[in-house]
């Protein structure tokens, strides 16, 4: 059976002729392929999205096709329990810490906040990795007390890391890249995010 996911990319792709999309639009859908994510967050001139839910995953062929950008849309088969508003238009704060800040990716949210429950950490979200929302990051890690991050994608360890380490290159930082199935791990998660931490 489909997942809803996939229902969800097929079901917001414009039918031919759709005012609402630009001829120029060049949306490409991936269905659990970490390895093609990676792929793509690495080509120059995509946009990126990794949805953790059905209604982000909407949202983003939706905006694609009406932007006319060329982009590729990862959709996983897990997700999270809710969709986030704005999930596609950078990285917004869904939980507020001074100890340091976690980067959650697309589905890897639910397990991220249910592992860092009870910590003092930052919780950044987002469905959309390139472009890479570098203001958004740099403004969560300097109001923390620590200049510490976890990045958390589902895509394989680190796919993104060069992007935070270029976004914090005048900012003295540490940072822990987790990927693939550690990161939707919860025990995984917990474990690797306590030892990191100050």
């Amino acid at each position: 059976m489909p997942s809803d996911m996939l229902l969800a990319a097929v079901d917001a792709l414009p039918l031919p002729g759709c005012e609402e999309a630009r001829p120029d639009a060049k949306v490409l859908i991936g269905f659990g392929a970490p390895e093609e994510l990676a792929g793509f967050a690495a080509r120059p001139g995509w946009n990126v999205y990794v949805p953790g839910h059905a209604a982000e995953v909407r949202q983003a062929v939706l905006a694609a096709t009406a932007r006319g950008e060329q982009a590729y849309v990862h959709v996983p088969a897990e997700s999270n329990a809710e969709p986030r508003p704005g999930a596609t238009d950078g990285f917004a704060l869904v939980r507020e810490g001074a100890a340091g800040v976690v980067l959650a990716v697309g589905a890897t949210l639910d397990p991220v906040l249910r592992a860092t429950a009870g910590l003092d950490l930052a919780v950044l979200y987002t469905a959309v990795v390139r472009p890479f929302d570098e203001v958004a990051l740099r403004t969560a890690v300097l109001a923390a007390d620590h200049a510490d991050v976890v990045l958390v994608e589902p895509c394989p360890r680190g796919a993104s890391a060069h992007h935070i380490a270029g976004t914090l290159i005048h900012v003295p930082h540490r940072l822990l890249a987790l990927g693939g199935p550690d990161g939707l791990d919860e025990t995984e998660l917990a474990r690797a995010v306590r030892e990191f931490m100050r």
